[in-house]
Parts: structure tokens; C-alpha cells; sequence
């Protein structure tokens, strides 16, 4: 339970890096309570969605992965940054990417700063 907290958390913070950054990653709200409450919910769909959908999509463009060395592996993760956004946007949360080279750039930067977390935060459980 305390490494599925732990990576929330770093999930959190690397969506709050990634809205801090770039200007087309919008996250909106009253207050700064509402922000961190959407961004931790925000962040337990990316990791549902990590979680679930990224290893299919994997499995199925994996000739893409081993021809291009991996790098298709941006792709994928802008498509799940892409998916969070539309299912944040159906359960009707202030949180929004607009478009796809926004979404690569914003998996890049989540990806650098989740791993980055993850190797300061404890992960014992």
C-alpha cells in the first residue's frame, strides 16, 4: 500500500511539473486545494492508465518499439497523456493537453521527473 502511495505521489508531482512547464497542459481550478485534489486524482488515472492500457499498446506496436529502437516508447506515452486528459475531461476535471507534440513533450518531462522521484522517495511497502 505504502509504494502505490509513494508513486502517486510522484505521479502528482510530475503532472505538477509537467502543467508548471508547459503552458498548453492546463490544469485550472478555485483554489490551490482544488488543484492539488485534481492533480492527486489526475494522478491515479495516469497510473490506472499506465497500468492497464500502456502494456497492451505496447504489446501491439512492439515491431514499432524494436525498429526504432525504443523511441516509439514517446509515442506511447503521449498517448496515455492523451488518455488521462479525455478521461480527466469525462469525469469532468480541470486538467487538459492540448495536442499531440504537447502530450510527447509532457510524457518526456513526466517520465524524466516521476524517475527521478522515484529514486528520492522511499519504496518499501
Amino acid at each position: 500500500m505504502m509504494n502505490f502511495l509513494v508513486k502517486t505521489i510522484a505521479n502528482a508531482g510530475a503532472l505538477a511539473v509537467a502543467v508548471w512547464l508547459l503552458d498548453k497542459i492546463t490544469l485550472t481550478g478555485d483554489g490551490t486545494g482544488k488543484k492539488i485534489g485534481t492533480l492527486i486524482v489526475v494522478a491515479l488515472i495516469f497510473g490506472l492508465v499506465n497500468f492497464l492500457v500502456k502494456p497492451v499498446v505496447k504489446l501491439l506496436s512492439l515491431p514499432l518499439l524494436i525498429l526504432t529502437l525504443g523511441l516509439f516508447t514517446l509515442v506511447v506515452n503521449a498517448l496515455m497523456l492523451l488518455l488521462t486528459s479525455w478521461l480527466a475531461d469525462q469525469l469532468d476535471l480541470s486538467f487538459h493537453v492540448e495536442g499531440f507534440w504537447t502530450a510527447v513533450l509532457g510524457g518526456l518531462i513526466i517520465s524524466v521527473v516521476s524517475w527521478a522521484l522515484n529514486v528520492v522517495l522511499p519504496d518499501k511497502d
